[in-house]
């Protein structure tokens, strides 16, 4: 069968669904991904995957741009006639699906998250349920990952005979193995890993870096994650005076992330929102106590005061506490919070379950 897979960042095919995709291709389907152009493209490529580079605009609702995209899923899905439709991420689950539903193609949708804008409430919000309404109503199945987000949907009532639950987009046991709890003789290493915009939590973390910096001198901050554009300029000056006065280390921008990973001592993720947020699931993957928000697509992770501890989101004070209570316990404690984290991952979260679900929908094919 031939499968074309809707979504808007190459680096989220690479890093959360390339064995996914290699699956399809070793069950003998011809398999295509349609991702915005960017650097990340090359790297699907060279694994021999398919790459329909197509324009795309992840943020923002701009109607010229969005009905452009509309018409670009409309021309491939023509172009190459596929068998079924994966879309993932907001405007493919919106215009992708729609458009396959129009072609009167098969398509499964995966609900990566809602966002403030269906959250929220207000105009934006109605207008965006209404556009979900329609493009879920003929959908083959709507994988939710998490069960707060598809409560949100179906209380609006899409996706009420149709949706089903992931755990989120799992894990590679095998690339993130457990790894050795490392010596806390040079400090206790909190590691944030973020997108740099408001709705990540970025704000709070700077904010607790500062304040517990000199409270707790034996702590040592580190951050690892790119900027969104249109948010640089708020968060560029402040995570450079954090660095220039030696308090945190900032990454950037990496490939290997559980590399650093390794290397910390607690992983920290204060999110607003999150479809299941990928940071936690490594991070317990490889034996790393968490802390993060208690919303949906994060608590999940967390077994509170076994692997970890949610807090208040939106809150530094709550993050500050969470980070305080943490860092209280003994070097023993925190390690054995690590190996609770892995054992969870692997009963609860391991790749080849979402791999065989999508297996399973596509043999109903």
């Amino acid at each position: 069968m031939r499968i074309l897979i809707l979504s808007n960042y190459a680096n989220g095919i690479w890093l959360y669904r390339k064995e996914l995709v290699q699956s399809f291709i070793d069950d003998g389907h011809e398999v295509y991904i349609s991702v915005p152009p960017d650097e990340n493209c090359e790297k699907l490529t060279k694994l021999g995957f398919t790459v329909i580079e197509t324009k795309l605009d992840r943020h923002g609702l701009n109607p010229i741009k969005d009905m452009a995209l509309f018409r670009e899923y409309l021309k491939l899905i023509k172009k190459y006639r596929p068998g079924v439709v994966l879309t993932y991420t907001i405007k493919p689950n919106i215009y992708g699906a729609s458009a396959a539903r129009l072609k009167r193609v098969p398509y499964i949708c995966n609900i990566t998250g809602l966002g403030k804008a269906v959250q929220g409430g207000g105009l934006l919000s109605r207008v965006l349920v209404s556009m979900y309404r329609f493009s879920m109503g003929k959908a083959r199945k709507v994988f939710f990952q998490n069960e707060g987000n598809m409560k949100i949907l179906q209380k609006r009532g899409i996706a009420k005979k149709n949706a089903a639950l992931l755990p989120g987009s799992g894990v590679n046991t095998t690339e993130h193995p457990l790894r050795d709890y490392p010596d806390e003789s040079g400090g206790i290493i909190i590691l944030a890993v973020l997108r740099m915009m408001k709705d990540k939590g970025v704000g709070e973390y700077l904010e607790a870096v500062e304040k517990l910096s000199d409270k707790l001198p034996n702590l040592k901050f580190e951050l690892v994650g790119e900027y969104e554009e249109d948010e640089r300029h708020i968060y560029e000056p402040m995570i450079e005076a954090l660095v220039s006065k030696g308090i945190l280390k900032y990454y950037g921008h990496i490939d290997n992330v559980e590399e650093v990973m390794s290397r910390c001592h607690v992983v920290v993720h204060p999110s607003y929102h999150e479809g299941m947020s990928n940071v936690l699931l490594e991070a317990a993957a490889c034996g790393r106590p968490v802390l993060t928000s208690n919303i949906p697509g994060c608590r999940e992770a967390v077994i509170e005061g076994k692997n970890g501890f949610l807090f208040r989101s939106e809150s530094a004070e709550a993050l500050i506490s969470s980070i305080e209570k943490i860092a209280s316990l003994s070097t023993e404690e925190r390690k054995a919070m690590g190996l609770e984290g892995r054992k969870f991952i692997v009963e609860n979260f391991d790749r080849d379950i979402i791999i065989s679900r999508y297996r399973q929908e596509l043999a109903k094919l």
